[in-house]
């Protein structure tokens, strides 16, 4: 990769109009499916709703942050004086897009085949940390084992608002673990599925900071 598409694959867009959105957008769609794939061979047996969680949990903001901090990317972030002044270096947004940018940085410069190996590369460990079991279950289930293993108590789920004509409301819920101080708000199309959400991503943040 050339020293150039390497600075700019690392570049915000506090810093310039030179920057690394365009490619994030790419490594955005490159990273989901090299993830995909390499699910699709490693797991056979596992259907479509556990892939597409597994996908999840390896593809999220705070997963792709915590690669991000493995390759020491925040040291080598280009950012503009707000965002360093506000340590964007830190920021998972910012990290996120920065491993995208870098995966699709390697397809523009070296082709398809050097980016898949350099994705599965950085995500082999966690594809094989996996347990199918577990991403089966959806997350409302998995917050409330997450937290029985700690023992801690049941989340709190409160309707904040449901919008919209009656046969396509729009729901929101908050997900709430009052012994750890920390709640999650998502929507849905149902309230069932705005708590999943609001599960997932309160585990999401749970599990970051474990």
């Amino acid at each position: 990769m050339t020293a150039e598409l390497h600075r700019q694959a690392l570049t915000h867009r506090s810093a310039g109009q030179v920057n690394n959105e365009r490619l994030e957008f790419l490594g955005d769609a490159l990273v989901n499916f090299v993830v995909a794939d390499e699910l699709f061979r490693r797991f056979p047996k596992v259907d479509e709703g556990t892939l597409t969680r597994m996908r999840a949990a390896l593809v999220r903001e705070s997963a792709l942050a915590e690669l991000a901090r493995e390759l020491d990317l925040g040291a080598k972030l280009i950012l503009g004086p707000g965002e360093l002044k506000s340590g964007g270096h830190r920021r998972d947004s910012i990290l996120a897009d920065a491993v995208e940018a870098l995966a699709a940085a390697t397809y523009v410069q070296q082709g398809l085949d050097a980016a898949t190996q350099l994705v599965r590369d950085w995500f082999a460990p966690r594809v094989a940390a996996l347990d199918p079991a577990w991403h089966g279950k959806d997350g409302k289930t998995r917050l409330q084992e997450w937290l029985q293993a700690k023992g801690l108590g049941l989340p709190a789920y409160q309707l904040i608002a449901a919008e919209g004509p009656e046969h396509a409301k729009t729901f929101e819920v908050s997900c709430e673990v009052e012994a750890l101080q920390q709640k999650r708000h998502a929507r849905g199309h149902s309230r069932k599925l705005a708590e999943t959400r609001a599960a997932e991503a309160l585990l999401a943040e749970l599990e970051k900071k474990a």
